[in-house]
């Protein structure tokens, strides 16, 4: 049979047809048939989405108006509908804004923006509108009033899907009792399966945001979540990118936009923390890639017969006898002066040799000069040979050695291990020193002459003389020997200080940029502003905790920024214990991304990859066959923030797996595990003292009924002795009787082995009298709070003395102290 593409060459035309039939996608269209990318794929999810898109716009709204979010939602049924309306007390929207907001996919004011923000990309609450109108046929219902008007404004309008504009059906003004805010109804095929994941969206975000008052009225439930504070995340301001994670595919397109004409001005002006030293510090970081370092090899020691004067003056003519002698010594003299020497630092010598001798002497010593000394220079340091016999004289060429074979058989020597023979040392530095020797014949552009290298280059010919040397020696010469040599020799060459290109001649040079780019990643450049973000901070993640889990115990933690793909991004976790959390099965993990709870897909996102790659076991959590999700009664949350959060997909449910961000998620759980470690361990001691304190309990009456039967006395008191045997702080009183009144002692006795602050508090029926000046006294229905905070000292006692009518009751509250170290003996 023959195919319809070995047709096409015989038929004219059928490319033009082809491209006829080609067009433009509209991306409203597109996501018209692609609902499901957007979180719309199921009538429950879709509700869901829906809610979580309107949410996140007016807490965005409220925060960056300044205004504490009080926000509602309401579904309700609305025949084979749900209806949906939410309510918020932002700053309202302009009349001539409100359609592109609701009716215009990727249509918004955050996207290029460089600052934490709940949405980016402008599609959120476009695409529930688009959803609800492909699934009732029924437009969105929006009434909006801004701050100061005096009316509100009430659209009705559908997303035209062929060319992504909203088209409005009714536009007119309306009255509204709210001085300002939104209001949007949409009417949407939807189902409440999916209560449980709308619930906990609700609550988890009550809980990341815990200066929002939410509120949630659906069929067969109405919740209301109270703030906890009345402080506002801090407000954001946008950023520029951050050097450290940037690809090189922006930073190209960064050059050809930008005003800046030099490489250092680019830096500075484009990226944030550059400044003139650290942009100087990028571009000696991309000499060394682009133009590579120069070596710098040591000059003639005392014993080797170079004569650089004698060269110098050969070289120059008609200078004088007394100048070129000066001119020479110069040269000389700045040469034996250095440990090592690179070409161009050789340059300046002879610039500076070259400048004082003409002062002096009156001589002029143009180019040309200049360009023989150095040059004969060079090539003097770099083709002398020495003797190896350090001193005595050579008896022919071959048994000395070149001063580049001597000089790289000590690096090798030291950088390498004792166990490599000094022949097969010698063999290599000799099969290095030819890939220098070639290079010092040149290719035209004066470069290699002067041994200019990249790392990558000297790598190149360090193992190709590796290579050599095991071939014709049978040697051994491995990765990591190969390894130290190079760097052992790199550490000795030197940045050169050209003039690195102009912005315009970066354009288009993929290597040139790519060079910048690796050099700006290698460059210590310090971590990325935080007021482009707004973390929700240790206590509040606390309080937010506190504020919906009744639990035990709280920890929390924030991380310093850290930086993805030019990105600044911060992470937080915290962790509650305890309590009347579900006890049975896995924790619960709640994962989170600028404060926008994610309900979807945790098993496609890093914060649960992470969480289930934890040895939880090392901090008290159970946890079978040490992966997956710990067991307990736990509830561990992340929060991502980020000025670019890199999710999985456009419905934003799930965090990518970029490993910069999983380390930092990582780090973040792991220092608030810690704190959860250090509670159940003080948890399990306190468990045993409490074991053995009972059994003390029960032995020592008995133990002193004994005592008072053999000896015939009172039963002593075991109040003292269980503390003394326990290490426990004694907390005692005493009444005695002082004609009308009654004599109170509170002594409280340490038997601890740590120093102790206690807030004791005595509850007294009658006006106690005598106070101390540490102590205070209020009066409250009839009753007397004797207030007392000592601070005791290991192994140390503290009294509290008072004096009160005799018909007085006392009832002692005892704070500070663990529960299993205290003992109150209260009389």
């Amino acid at each position: 049979m023959t195919s319809f593409q070995s047709t096409l060459e015989d038929e004219g035309g059928i490319a033009e047809e082809l491209a006829e039939s080609q067009q433009a996608i509209s991306i409203a269209e597109f996501f018209e048939k692609n609902k499901h990318m957007l979180g719309f794929d199921s009538g429950a999810r879709g509700l869901v989405t829906a809610v979580k898109e309107a949410v996140d716009n007016a807490l965005d709204a409220a925060e960056e108006a300044g205004i504490l979010p009080d926000i509602y939602v309401e579904i309700e049924e609305a025949g084979d509908y749900y209806r949906l309306i939410v309510e918020d007390n932002g700053p309202g929207i302009t009349k001539e804004s409100l359609p592109k907001v609701f009716g215009k996919l990727l249509y918004g004011s955050r996207f290029h923006a460089r600052e934490q923000s709940r949405g980016q990309q402008g599609i959120g609450i476009s695409a529930a509108v688009l959803y609800s109108q492909l699934t009732s046929g029924k437009p969105a219902k929006i009434t909006s009033r801004p701050q100061g008007a005096s009316d509100a404004q009430y659209f009705e309008l559908i997303v035209d899907t062929d060319s992504n504009e909203p088209e409005i059906s009714i536009d007119e003004t309306t009255s509204w009792d709210r001085p300002h805010g939104t209001r949007i109804e949409l009417e949407m095929e939807g189902n409440m399966r999916a209560r449980s994941q709308l619930h906990d969206y609700i609550k988890h975000t009550a809980v990341v945001n815990p200066h929002a008052r939410l509120e949630l009225r659906e069929p067969q439930e109405h919740f209301k979540f109270e703030r906890a504070t009345d402080q506002l995340p801090e407000e954001t301001e946008e950023i520029r990118p951050h050097p450290h994670g940037v690809e090189l595919g922006t930073v190209m397109k960064m050059l050809s936009a930008t005003d800046s004409q030099t490489a250092s001005g680019f830096l500075q002006e484009e990226f944030t923390r550059v400044g003139k030293k650290t942009a100087e510090s990028v571009i000696d970081e991309f000499r060394d890639r682009h133009f590579g370092r120069e070596m710098r090899w040591r000059p003639p020691a005392g014993h080797e017969s170079i004569d650089i004067e004698a060269a110098i003056t050969e070289a120059t003519a008609n200078k004088g006898a007394d100048a070129t002698a000066a001119f020479a010594e110069q040269i000389a003299t700045g040469v034996g002066d250095t440990d090592r020497i690179a070409h161009h630092e050789l340059h300046e010598v002879v610039e500076t040799a070259a400048d004082t001798v003409a002062d002096e002497h009156g001589t002029t010593f143009g180019d040309t000069v200049r360009e023989n000394a150095l040059e004969v220079v060079w090539n003097t340091l770099i083709d002398a040979r020495e003797d190896d016999s350090a001193g005595e004289d050579a008896e022919d060429a071959d048994d000395a050695q070149s001063r580049l074979v001597a000089d790289l058989y000590e690096l090798t020597d030291d950088a390498t291990s004792t166990r490599k023979d000094d022949e097969v040392i010698h063999a290599f530095a000799e099969r290095l020193a030819a890939k220098f020797e070639d290079e010092h014949a040149g290719d035209g552009d004066g470069r290699n002459v002067r041994h200019r290298l990249s790392r990558r280059d000297l790598r190149d010919h360090v193992d190709r003389a590796a290579e050599l040397t095991e071939e014709y020696d049978d040697v051994t010469f491995g990765d990591t020997a190969r390894e130290n040599v190079t760097e052992a020799i790199w550490d000795l060459m030197v940045t050169v200080p050209d003039d690195p290109p102009l912005v315009r001649e970066f354009n288009g040079d993929r290597d040139a940029s790519s060079d910048l780019v690796e050099g700006m990643r290698s460059t210590d450049i310090m971590a990325p502003p935080t007021r482009c973000l707004a973390p929700i901070t240790e206590d509040l993640i606390s309080a937010g905790l506190e504020k919906e889990f009744d639990a035990d115990f709280y920890s929390s933690a924030t991380r310093d920024a850290e930086v993805h793909g030019g990105d600044p991004f911060i992470v937080e976790a915290g962790i509650a214990y305890g309590g009347d959390l579900e006890a049975d099965g896995s924790v619960d993990v709640m994962r989170f991304a600028n404060r926008v709870p994610l309900v979807y897909q945790r098993g496609a996102c890093a914060t649960t990859d992470v969480v289930k790659a934890i040895g939880w076991r090392n901090y008290g959590l159970d946890h079978p066959g040490g992966s997956g999700l710990p067991n307990g009664p736990a509830v561990i949350m992340v929060h991502v923030a980020s000025t670019n959060v890199p999710f999985t997909s456009e419905s934003k449910d799930a965090v990518a797996n970029v490993p910069e961000m999983e380390d930092e998620i990582e780090l973040a759980i792991r220092e608030a595990a810690r704190e959860l470690k250090s509670y159940l361990n003080k948890r399990r001691s306190m468990e045993q003292r409490r074991k053995k304190q009972n059994v003390l309990g029960k032995i020592l009456p008995e133990m002193a009924t004994k005592v008072a039967e053999v000896t015939g006395r009172d039963e002593p008191d075991i109040d003292d002795a269980i503390a003394r045997i326990m290490n426990n702080v004694l907390v005692e009183r005493s009444v005695s009787e002082n004609g009308t009144s009654q004599s109170v002692s509170v002594t409280i006795e340490n038997n601890s082995n740590t120093s102790e602050s206690l807030e004791i508090t005595e509850i007294v029926t009658a006006e106690p009298t005598t106070i101390p000046d540490d102590a205070s006294v209020v009066e409250m229905d009839g009753e007397w709070f004797l207030k007392w905070e000592p601070d005791v000292s290991s192994g140390e006692e503290a009294t509290l003395e008072y004096e009160v009518a005799d018909d007085a009751s006392y009832d002692l509250d005892v704070k500070g102290v663990e529960a299993e170290k205290l003992t109150v003996s209260d009389q």
